[in-house]
Protein backbone atom coordinates (compact mmCIF):
# COMPACT_ATOMS: atom_id res chain seq x y z
CA UNK A 1 0.00 0.00 0.00
CA UNK A 2 1.12 3.41 -0.97
CA UNK A 3 1.26 6.76 0.80
CA UNK A 4 0.56 10.23 -1.26
CA UNK A 5 3.36 10.80 -3.77
CA UNK A 6 6.38 11.81 -2.71
CA UNK A 7 8.61 12.96 -6.16
CA UNK A 8 11.28 11.06 -7.57
CA UNK A 9 13.78 9.39 -5.21
CA UNK A 10 17.11 8.74 -7.67
CA UNK A 11 18.85 5.83 -6.15
CA UNK A 12 22.58 4.79 -7.17
CA UNK A 13 23.47 0.69 -7.15
CA UNK A 14 20.20 0.24 -7.27
CA UNK A 15 20.39 -3.29 -9.32
CA UNK A 16 20.46 -5.39 -6.13
CA UNK A 17 21.65 -5.90 -2.46
CA UNK A 18 20.69 -2.95 -0.43
CA UNK A 19 19.76 -0.11 -3.27
CA UNK A 20 17.00 -2.59 -4.19
CA UNK A 21 15.70 -2.83 -0.48
CA UNK A 22 15.48 0.88 -0.64
CA UNK A 23 13.86 1.05 -4.19
CA UNK A 24 11.30 -0.87 -2.77
CA UNK A 25 10.39 0.72 0.61
CA UNK A 26 10.75 4.28 -1.32
CA UNK A 27 8.35 3.34 -4.17
CA UNK A 28 5.99 1.92 -1.51
CA UNK A 29 6.40 4.97 0.60
CA UNK A 30 4.86 6.94 -2.61
CA UNK A 31 8.15 7.99 -3.89
CA UNK A 32 8.73 7.11 -7.98
CA UNK A 33 12.14 6.15 -8.65
CA UNK A 34 14.97 6.41 -11.17
CA UNK A 35 17.28 3.11 -10.82
CA UNK A 36 21.23 3.90 -11.48
CA UNK A 37 23.48 0.92 -11.71
CA UNK A 38 25.59 -0.82 -14.45
CA UNK A 39 23.66 -4.09 -15.09
CA UNK A 40 20.62 -2.99 -17.15
CA UNK A 41 18.89 -6.46 -17.38
CA UNK A 42 18.78 -6.33 -13.45
CA UNK A 43 17.38 -2.65 -13.21
CA UNK A 44 14.82 -3.74 -15.64
CA UNK A 45 13.63 -6.90 -14.35
CA UNK A 46 13.58 -4.56 -10.28
CA UNK A 47 11.61 -1.95 -11.85
CA UNK A 48 9.07 -4.31 -13.42
CA UNK A 49 8.17 -5.94 -10.10
CA UNK A 50 8.56 -2.55 -7.85
CA UNK A 51 6.19 -0.99 -10.87
CA UNK A 52 3.81 -3.99 -10.52
CA UNK A 53 3.85 -4.42 -6.57
CA UNK A 54 3.13 -0.76 -6.01
CA UNK A 55 2.08 1.29 -9.39
CA UNK A 56 4.80 4.07 -9.18
CA UNK A 57 6.47 4.80 -12.27
CA UNK A 58 10.27 3.09 -12.01
CA UNK A 59 12.56 4.38 -14.78
CA UNK A 60 16.46 3.02 -15.04
CA UNK A 61 18.96 4.54 -15.83
CA UNK A 62 21.87 1.91 -16.62
CA UNK A 63 25.35 3.76 -15.90
CA UNK A 64 28.96 3.06 -14.61
CA UNK A 65 29.34 5.45 -12.20
CA UNK A 66 33.38 5.20 -12.44
CA UNK A 67 33.15 6.77 -16.04
CA UNK A 68 33.21 9.92 -15.96
CA UNK A 69 31.18 10.22 -19.92
CA UNK A 70 28.32 8.25 -17.65
CA UNK A 71 28.67 9.85 -14.70
CA UNK A 72 27.66 13.24 -16.31
CA UNK A 73 24.86 11.70 -17.85
CA UNK A 74 23.53 11.03 -14.20
CA UNK A 75 24.81 14.62 -13.19
CA UNK A 76 22.56 16.09 -15.53
CA UNK A 77 19.64 14.57 -15.31
CA UNK A 78 19.67 15.08 -11.17
CA UNK A 79 20.15 19.02 -12.50
CA UNK A 80 17.50 18.82 -14.74
CA UNK A 81 14.69 16.78 -13.48
CA UNK A 82 12.85 18.57 -11.19
CA UNK A 83 10.83 16.00 -9.76
CA UNK A 84 13.88 14.73 -7.91
CA UNK A 85 13.53 15.26 -4.36
CA UNK A 86 15.56 12.48 -2.78
CA UNK A 87 19.20 11.37 -3.82
CA UNK A 88 20.34 7.60 -2.22
CA UNK A 89 23.97 7.66 -2.99
CA UNK A 90 24.51 4.06 -2.21
CA UNK A 91 27.26 3.20 -5.15
CA UNK A 92 30.25 1.78 -3.75
CA UNK A 93 32.54 -0.87 -3.13
CA UNK A 94 35.17 -1.53 -0.74
CA UNK A 95 38.47 -4.03 0.31
CA UNK A 96 39.64 -5.88 2.97
CA UNK A 97 43.21 -6.26 2.11
CA UNK A 98 46.15 -4.34 3.07
CA UNK A 99 47.92 -1.50 2.29
CA UNK A 100 50.88 -3.80 0.83
CA UNK A 101 48.46 -6.70 -0.83
CA UNK A 102 46.45 -3.92 -2.47
CA UNK A 103 46.47 -3.00 -6.42
CA UNK A 104 46.70 1.16 -6.30
CA UNK A 105 44.78 1.08 -9.38
CA UNK A 106 42.18 -0.54 -7.70
CA UNK A 107 41.90 1.58 -4.38
CA UNK A 108 42.15 4.55 -7.10
CA UNK A 109 38.83 3.47 -8.82
CA UNK A 110 37.42 2.86 -5.42
CA UNK A 111 37.77 6.47 -4.36
CA UNK A 112 36.77 7.77 -7.71
CA UNK A 113 33.72 5.79 -6.77
CA UNK A 114 33.16 5.98 -3.28
CA UNK A 115 34.22 9.68 -2.86
CA UNK A 116 34.06 11.52 -6.50
CA UNK A 117 30.78 10.17 -7.62
CA UNK A 118 28.95 10.51 -4.41
CA UNK A 119 30.56 14.23 -4.23
CA UNK A 120 29.59 15.12 -7.86
CA UNK A 121 25.70 13.69 -7.87
CA UNK A 122 25.29 15.98 -4.33
CA UNK A 123 26.55 18.73 -6.06
CA UNK A 124 24.45 18.08 -8.66
CA UNK A 125 21.12 17.75 -6.65
CA UNK A 126 21.72 20.05 -4.04
CA UNK A 127 21.46 23.40 -6.02
CA UNK A 128 17.98 22.54 -7.08
CA UNK A 129 16.91 21.19 -3.72
CA UNK A 130 17.40 24.57 -2.06
CA UNK A 131 16.00 26.43 -5.13
CA UNK A 132 12.86 24.23 -4.29
CA UNK A 133 13.56 24.51 -0.44
CA UNK A 134 13.16 20.81 -0.06
CA UNK A 135 15.13 17.46 -0.71
CA UNK A 136 17.03 14.64 0.84
CA UNK A 137 20.24 13.50 0.55
CA UNK A 138 21.18 10.11 2.17
CA UNK A 139 25.09 9.01 1.53
CA UNK A 140 25.61 5.27 2.27
CA UNK A 141 28.67 5.41 4.17
CA UNK A 142 29.55 2.03 6.49
CA UNK A 143 31.02 1.77 10.33
CA UNK A 144 34.51 1.54 8.99
CA UNK A 145 34.23 5.29 8.60
CA UNK A 146 34.75 5.12 12.36
CA UNK A 147 36.80 2.08 12.83
CA UNK A 148 39.15 2.10 9.76
CA UNK A 149 41.13 -0.58 11.41
CA UNK A 150 38.63 -2.96 10.60
CA UNK A 151 38.96 -3.33 6.82
CA UNK A 152 41.28 -1.89 4.26
CA UNK A 153 42.70 1.54 5.07
CA UNK A 154 41.34 3.24 1.61
CA UNK A 155 37.84 1.83 1.84
CA UNK A 156 37.81 3.21 5.72
CA UNK A 157 38.86 7.23 3.95
CA UNK A 158 36.61 6.76 1.82
CA UNK A 159 34.00 6.12 4.07
CA UNK A 160 35.23 8.64 6.58
CA UNK A 161 35.18 11.42 3.80
CA UNK A 162 31.28 10.10 3.17
CA UNK A 163 30.61 11.09 6.92
CA UNK A 164 32.91 13.95 7.34
CA UNK A 165 31.22 15.33 3.71
CA UNK A 166 27.11 14.49 5.25
CA UNK A 167 28.16 16.45 8.76
CA UNK A 168 29.53 19.24 6.68
CA UNK A 169 26.57 19.53 4.09
CA UNK A 170 23.97 18.77 6.90
CA UNK A 171 25.85 22.05 8.97
CA UNK A 172 25.36 24.37 5.73
CA UNK A 173 21.93 23.25 4.20
CA UNK A 174 20.01 22.45 7.08
CA UNK A 175 18.37 26.28 7.58
CA UNK A 176 17.64 25.67 3.44
CA UNK A 177 15.08 22.72 4.23
CA UNK A 178 17.52 20.06 2.49
CA UNK A 179 17.99 17.05 5.17
CA UNK A 180 21.09 15.12 5.06
CA UNK A 181 21.34 11.99 6.56
CA UNK A 182 25.17 9.87 6.58
CA UNK A 183 24.05 5.96 7.46
CA UNK A 184 26.52 3.46 8.50
CA UNK A 185 26.07 0.03 8.18
CA UNK A 186 27.72 -2.62 10.05
CA UNK A 187 28.21 -6.11 8.26
CA UNK A 188 25.50 -6.48 5.69
CA UNK A 189 24.26 -9.78 4.60
CA UNK A 190 25.10 -8.60 0.48
CA UNK A 191 26.80 -9.46 -2.74
CA UNK A 192 29.39 -7.22 -0.78
CA UNK A 193 31.13 -9.51 0.73
CA UNK A 194 30.99 -11.98 -2.42
CA UNK A 195 33.24 -9.13 -3.96
CA UNK A 196 35.81 -9.09 -1.25
CA UNK A 197 36.48 -12.33 -2.06
CA UNK A 198 35.45 -13.00 2.27
CA UNK A 199 31.79 -14.47 2.10
CA UNK A 200 29.04 -13.36 4.57
CA UNK A 201 29.14 -17.37 5.94
CA UNK A 202 32.52 -16.69 7.21
CA UNK A 203 31.60 -13.79 9.43
CA UNK A 204 30.08 -14.55 13.20
CA UNK A 205 26.90 -14.75 12.82
CA UNK A 206 25.95 -12.15 15.55
CA UNK A 207 27.74 -9.17 13.11
CA UNK A 208 26.22 -10.14 10.21
CA UNK A 209 22.62 -7.90 9.95
CA UNK A 210 19.99 -8.77 7.21
CA UNK A 211 19.71 -6.02 4.33
CA UNK A 212 16.00 -5.39 4.95
CA UNK A 213 16.87 -4.60 8.42
CA UNK A 214 19.26 -2.76 7.18
CA UNK A 215 17.55 -0.31 5.57
CA UNK A 216 14.57 -0.26 7.19
CA UNK A 217 16.34 1.06 9.81
CA UNK A 218 17.94 3.62 8.27
CA UNK A 219 14.48 4.75 6.87
CA UNK A 220 12.85 4.68 10.40
CA UNK A 221 16.30 6.99 11.81
CA UNK A 222 15.61 9.25 8.42
CA UNK A 223 11.96 9.63 9.32
CA UNK A 224 13.54 10.49 13.43
CA UNK A 225 16.19 13.13 11.70
CA UNK A 226 19.10 11.74 12.89
CA UNK A 227 22.44 13.18 10.80
CA UNK A 228 24.25 10.01 11.24
CA UNK A 229 22.60 6.40 11.05
CA UNK A 230 24.29 3.54 12.57
CA UNK A 231 21.36 0.51 12.48
CA UNK A 232 23.41 -1.50 15.13
CA UNK A 233 24.27 0.74 17.83
CA UNK A 234 21.91 -0.11 20.66
CA UNK A 235 22.35 2.90 22.47
CA UNK A 236 22.21 6.20 20.21
CA UNK A 237 23.37 7.91 23.85
CA UNK A 238 26.65 6.53 22.74
CA UNK A 239 27.04 8.38 19.52
CA UNK A 240 26.13 11.37 21.03
CA UNK A 241 28.83 11.04 23.50
CA UNK A 242 31.04 10.50 20.75
CA UNK A 243 30.06 13.76 18.86
CA UNK A 244 30.36 15.21 22.24
CA UNK A 245 33.87 14.60 22.30
CA UNK A 246 34.83 15.92 19.18
CA UNK A 247 32.45 19.14 19.82
CA UNK A 248 34.64 19.59 22.80
CA UNK A 249 37.86 19.57 20.69
CA UNK A 250 36.47 22.16 18.53
CA UNK A 251 37.64 25.62 20.59
CA UNK A 252 41.23 24.31 20.67
CA UNK A 253 42.34 22.97 17.17
CA UNK A 254 43.72 26.46 16.05
CA UNK A 255 45.51 28.67 18.70
CA UNK A 256 48.84 30.94 18.12
CA UNK A 257 50.93 28.76 20.23
CA UNK A 258 51.93 25.20 20.57
CA UNK A 259 50.76 22.88 23.12
CA UNK A 260 52.85 23.09 26.21
CA UNK A 261 53.74 19.29 26.09
CA UNK A 262 55.67 20.47 23.05
CA UNK A 263 57.87 22.62 25.08
CA UNK A 264 57.75 25.32 22.82
CA UNK A 265 55.19 27.41 25.08
CA UNK A 266 57.46 30.28 24.84
CA UNK A 267 58.13 30.39 20.79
Amino acid sequence: MTTQPKGTALITGASSGIGAIYADRLARRGYDLILVARNRERLSDLARRLTDATGRSVQVFPADLGDATELAKVEALLRNDRSITLLVNNAGFGAATPLLQSDVARMSEMISLNVNALTRLAYAAVPGFVERGHGTVVNIASIVAVAPEMLNGVYGGSKAYVLAFSQSLHHELADKGVKVQAVLPGATATEFWDVLGHPVSNLPPAWVMTADNMVDAALAGLDQGELVTIPALPDAADWGSYEAARQKLMPNLSHTKPAARYGLASA
